[in-house]
């Protein structure tokens, strides 16, 4: 089980192939992919994220053990970055692997859902006038969790 935040970007084909090579007698191997989307206004220059390192470090470790704990898994692997980050650039990924499918599907869905609602950090846009909105959380969001 691997957890990294990060300022730098990662390469998801390395990453990817790193986790693939080093997940030992999975059948399955799970992975998604966050990018920065513009604003639901359309006029984002950026988003900035925040968080205090200790603590988001700690809580991310506890999610993806409880991940490991819940489904079959072989590996988990969650990165975030956190920093400035312009619409298209790559904000997270999770990957997990299993035996089977169905085990590597919903601990990746489960990690993705813990972190868009309960991961310790602050998101904020920067619109193209200047202007900065903070990040709510959205019910749907908040919804999600409710499966698990």
């Amino acid at each position: 089980m691997r957890v990294e935040v990060q300022e730098a970007p990662f390469d998801v084909g390395a990453v990817t192939s790193e986790f693939t090579t080093s997940a030992k007698g999975a059948g399955a191997i799970v992975t998604f992919t966050g990018v920065v989307r513009e604003a639901d206004t359309g006029a984002m220059t950026m988003m900035e994220i925040e968080h205090y390192p200790g603590m988001t470090q700690k809580a991310l470790e506890q999610i993806a053990t409880q991940a490991m704990d819940r489904w079959s898994l072989a590996d988990a692997l969650v990165i975030h970055r956190y920093g400035r980050l312009s619409p298209g650039d790559q904000i997270m990924m999770v990957a997990t692997a299993s035996r089977h499918r169905k085990d590597a599907f919903e601990a990746a869905e489960f990690l993705m859902d813990y972190l868009k609602s309960r991961a310790p950090f602050w998101k904020k846009e920067i619109l193209d006038d200047g202007s900065v909105e903070w990040v709510a959380a959205k019910d749907d969001d908040e919804n999600a969790l409710k499966r698990w």
